[in-house]
């Protein structure tokens, strides 16, 4: 396990509960690949303990640990976790513990009850007995070679209830041989200053305890205070922090490692990762999202796309002058990157810095950059929506340069749609003319819907004169109704995501006629794509296009 310590920043202690918690979330699920991708992830970003899951709770978990065992991670500790033993039992006769002791790992982490109302009412057991299901249960696993990280189940709650009794269950799990204390709030509901008090309390009653143990948070969503309340923890003298990737986990989610890392190591001055992983920071969060298939918090703290995006007129001229006016960090120390966006919203400043990201250098008095901003928001005035396409505003900055390239144009049209009766699908056939370098190209193809055979048609009309367009994929394709109250007669508004081996860019279109904007807005996906891939070719603008 790799300690980033310097002489100068204490050390604080990361535990990734993603694999096991985070999977409780509800609608995620994740395979035995998916987990080993994200254990080996979190192992390059720098996580000291990673927690796998319950061997034993389910077979995937014991496949988990068996398949780590073949491909072992490089720096981090992978640990297994479980309950204490069951009520009148014997832990060497427990068969889940048997499972622990089959994972192989070094580090096992064992939750027992700390607030009594779960003892008496959830185990319907006595508070004896639960003591000594903690201390067995941790003295076996000791025997057998495992080091111990006790998680205080309910603490925070249980403490408010009965301190005397929740203190008790930490004294027996220390004398047992757990080296680490970790405090679960585990419903939720703790505030800030109810967390800095009781692990104020816990760390003073623990001073005399010879070895003293290794305090830790565990923090829940539920109140929307999960990180706060870790930060009030580890200030408190909380030394171990857990917590998810993405904040994923049940109910409301668990403390947010990607909010919390930064805050730790750039904000209080502690060292969790070395300061390249900090940069891989962003492109781990979205491989997770990736990886659990679900779609990025796009406003996430840190490492959203949002997070460092300026959309203001005022505020991109300041950051343009100076970053601090805006931004309370460097995007870039958290692998993220500062974005102008565009809107009716905007200003000038935003024009000239967001031509300036695709390369493309205007002068605040060339009148072309009065006209693109003015431009933009009569189109935004009309429906549209360029912060959501900027693929359609590169596009627009050429046309009012009068450098917008001519790759086709098209002709025309049409659709035709056979509605059958009884028929599941609907079959729709599409005609287009198109011109290009003067010649006329006539085709037709058909596709489960009038959008779908519009775009196939006009990909097999060209494909012949750019092959690069074989590699061009309609990734996704949105609609909207700007004036509903106008019945049929309203505004629709389309977004076509487009992609290709290395890149991702969107097109939008507004119009009465529905296949009308989904044309135009497959047509400038298409001339996006040429013109990225022209513009690549012959290295003028590079990787400054927008992804």
């Amino acid at each position: 396990m790799t300690i980033n310590s310097s002489n100068s920043s204490p050390q604080l202690w990361l535990y990734d509960t993603t694999l096991r918690d985070g999977t409780q979330r509800e609608g995620l699920s994740l395979s035995i690949e998916d987990k080993l991708r994200i254990a080996h992830r979190l192992d390059q970003l720098g996580i000291p303990f990673i927690e796998g899951g319950w061997p034993g709770a389910n077979p995937k978990d014991v496949q988990f640990f068996w398949q780590l065992q073949e491909n072992p991670l490089k720096q981090a500790e992978v640990v297994a976790f479980c309950s204490t033993r069951r009520p009148q039992t014997k832990a060497a006769d427990e068969a889940m513990l048997q499972a622990i002791l089959a994972a192989g790992t070094r580090w096992v982490t064992i939750f027992g009850k700390s607030w009594d109302l779960h003892v008496t009412a959830g185990l319907k057991t006595t508070l004896e007995e639960n003591l000594a299901m903690i201390g067995e249960t941790i003295e076996y696993l000791r025997s057998q070679g495992r080091r111990i990280i006790y998680d205080a189940e309910h603490w925070f709650d249980g403490y408010k209830q009965n301190p005397n009794y929740a203190l008790q269950t930490l004294k027996v799990a220390v004398s047992a041989g757990a080296e680490w204390l970790v405090l679960c709030d585990t419903n939720g509901g703790t505030l800030p200053q109810e967390i800095t008090k009781i692990v104020q309390d816990v760390v003073a009653e623990n001073q005399g305890t010879s070895p003293i143990p290794q305090i830790g948070i565990h923090t829940h969503n539920d109140s929307d205070l999960a990180v706060a309340n870790a930060l009030a923890a580890v200030m408190a003298g909380a030394n171990m922090v857990q917590g998810t990737i993405n904040g994923y986990g049940e109910r409301c989610g668990n403390a947010n490692l990607c909010s919390l890392i930064p805050n730790l190591q750039l904000k209080l001055g502690y060292s969790c990762i070395a300061e390249h992983q900090l940069n891989q920071l962003t492109e781990a969060s979205r491989f997770v999202s990736e990886v659990v298939n679900l779609a990025p918090d796009e406003h996430a703290a840190f490492v959203g796309r949002s997070a460092f995006a300026h959309k203001g007129g005022i505020h991109v001229s300041a950051v343009e002058r100076n970053p601090l006016t805006y931004e309370h960090i460097q995007p870039e120390q958290v692998g993220n990157s500062r974005r102008i966006v565009i809107s009716e919203q905007s200003g000038l400043s935003n024009v000239l810095a967001k031509a300036r990201s695709f390369g493309i250098e205007l002068d605040k008095d060339q009148p072309q950059a009065r006209l693109i901003l003015q431009r933009m928001k009569e189109l935004e005035n009309a429906g549209y929506q360029f912060e959501a396409a900027e693929a359609s505003f590169v596009l627009l900055i050429y046309e009012a340069l009068g450098d917008r390239r001519v790759f086709f144009e098209v002709k025309g049209f049409q659709v035709h749609c056979d509605l059958i009766e009884g028929k599941e699908t609907t079959n729709s056939l599409a005609t287009i003319k198109v011109a290009v370098n003067g010649k006329n190209i006539l085709e037709a193809a058909e596709g489960n819907g009038p959008v779908a055979a519009l775009d196939a048609a006009l990909r097999k009309a060209l494909v012949n004169f750019y092959p690069q367009i074989a590699t061009f994929e309609l990734t996704d394709y949105k609609v909207r109704i700007l004036n509903g109250n106008t019945g049929t007669a309203a505004n629709t508004r389309v977004l076509v995501e487009s992609r290709n081996a290395q890149e991702r860019w969107t097109t939008i279109a507004v119009s009465p006629n529905i296949l009308e904007a989904s044309y135009q807005a497959v047509v400038e996906g298409l001339e996006y794509g040429l013109l990225l891939h022209s513009q690549t070719e012959s290295q003028k603008l590079g990787n400054k296009f927008p992804v």
